[in-house]
């Protein structure tokens, strides 16, 4: 298989998008981590509910990361 020019700027976009939702993921449960020793803050903060949305939200960079480079891949042969 050949993967040249044009062909390849899809690949390096879904590793961008995988790779920013792995961040995104790892982000939100640092945050977590952090605001969990002060509980009150933390539950003034939005608490476990901002911290499902930013993992959902880093979850839908991940799986679409990996939708752009099946797609890539498969749509070149």
């Amino acid at each position: 298989m050949n993967l040249a020019g044009a062909s390849v700027s899809p690949i390096v976009l879904g590793v961008f998008a995988f790779l920013l939702g792995m961040g995104a993921i790892a982000v939100a449960l640092r945050t977590r981590r952090r605001r969990a020793r002060y509980a009150e803050t933390y539950a003034a903060s939005g608490g476990v509910f901002y911290t499902a949305v930013q993992i959902g939200c880093g979850a839908i960079l991940l799986v679409g990361g990996l939708a752009i480079i099946v797609l890539a891949l498969t749509l070149k042969r």
